[in-house]
């Protein structure tokens, strides 16, 4: 280990104090921002702080002010650009406010998520954005909220909670998208999520509690309602992934007797596995299937044809979120209780007349 690594764990206030030639009590004024404390001396104790390469022990620090300055994060799976790009929205806010943030992913697992939960309460982060994993095993998320610390809810919400909650409204861009599908002369539409059932299902039908993918399914029930059709449920697969692969559920949907002629996907993860198993099958888009995706990545331009795509303002739910739990945590005004955010649906090149309908015509 080189010398001036352990000189920056081990530097102390009383070194900075003896470096400066001031007192302790003048030091440490000086290096909180606390206190009265000359202009002179506090330029001369930065300057030894500098030389010495001085950290201050944060631990120290959130005992004595009782606040960590950190904020917890924990998401389902950050691999998701979804998440990757609300953690930039919220890391970039945090910043502003001088918060540093500490994330954790749970790959959507309850009990990673409660020990995630735990973590970060022993760390004395001073509130958590947390993205649940389920409804139904909420206990830990309780214990946030009894702890005294903030916590926000990003895209799914729990009523029963009594938290705040920032999310993109759902329901009315579904059903917008899927009148455009139907209007195109589909009928046969397929819905692929990785969305865990087991987590969000009471068993009773499809109650999957208050998250994106019961309100998108909710709005695309509605189109078909106000179409005077079925929606086709034997389309819709969730849990996509576990344990049956995406691309074994896209041959299905596709190749099945009755097969969907057109498909949505829940994110562009997902996405990237409909499409590939569409090129695998030499199928094209939108002569053999039509393709629609959630959220919009800069790669969904470059296909050929470019997808259609509903636009959700990830980066903005991000810095929402944050900015809801910095207000908690700094005594401003908080929004409203559910903050939802509206999204857009971008026609693009995939979405064409179902094969038969062409042929028929």
């Amino acid at each position: 280990m080189s010398s001036s690594s352990s000189r920056r764990r081990d530097v102390t206030v009383a070194d900075v104090a003896r470096e400066a030639r001031v007192s302790k009590a003048q030091a440490a004024r000086a290096l909180g921002a606390y206190g009265a404390v000359s202009e002179e001396v506090r330029s001369r104790v930065l300057a030894a702080a500098a030389a010495l390469e001085y950290r201050p022990n944060e631990l120290a620090r959130s005992m004595n002010t009782g606040r960590s300055n950190t904020l917890g994060v924990v998401v389902g799976d950050i691999e998701n650009p979804f998440f990757s790009l609300a953690m930039r929205g919220i890391s970039d806010t945090a910043k502003t406010e001088g918060f540093d943030v500490i994330l954790i992913n749970t790959g959507e697992d309850v009990a990673a998520e409660a020990e995630a939960v735990r973590v970060l309460l022993d760390k004395r982060v001073d509130g958590m954005i947390v993205a649940p994993a389920s409804h139904l095993s909420v206990g830990h998320l309780r214990d946030a909220v009894d702890s005294g610390r903030p916590l926000v809810l990003l895209d799914r919400q729990i009523p029963d909670l009594g938290v705040d909650a920032v999310m993109a409204k759902m329901d009315d861009i579904s059903f917008t998208a899927v009148t455009h599908l139907i209007d195109s002369g589909h009928t046969r539409i397929g819905y692929v999520s990785s969305l865990d059932v087991g987590s969000w299902s009471s068993g009773q039908g499809m109650g999957l509690g208050l998250n994106p993918v019961s309100e998108r399914l909710a709005g695309m029930r509605r189109a078909f309602h106000t179409a005077g059709m079925s929606a086709p449920n034997d389309l819709i697969r969730l849990s996509a992934g576990k344990p049956q692969p995406i691309r074994e559920i896209v041959e299905e949907l596709l190749l099945c007797p009755d097969p969907a002629t057109a498909i949505i996907a829940s994110d562009s993860l997902i996405a990237l596995e409909v499409l590939h198993t569409i090129q695998q099958l030499e199928m094209r888009i939108p002569d053999d299937v039509s393709f629609m995706m959630y959220d919009d990545m800069p790669w969904a331009l470059l296909m050929t044809p470019p997808i259609t795509v509903v636009a959700q303002p990830v980066y903005e739910i991000g810095a929402a979120a944050a900015k809801t739990l910095l207000a908690h945590i700094l005594g401003r005004p908080v929004m409203p209780e559910t903050l939802v955010f509206h999204s857009e649906l971008l026609l693009r090149g995939s979405i064409g007349s179902p094969k038969k309908v062409t042929e028929g015509a």
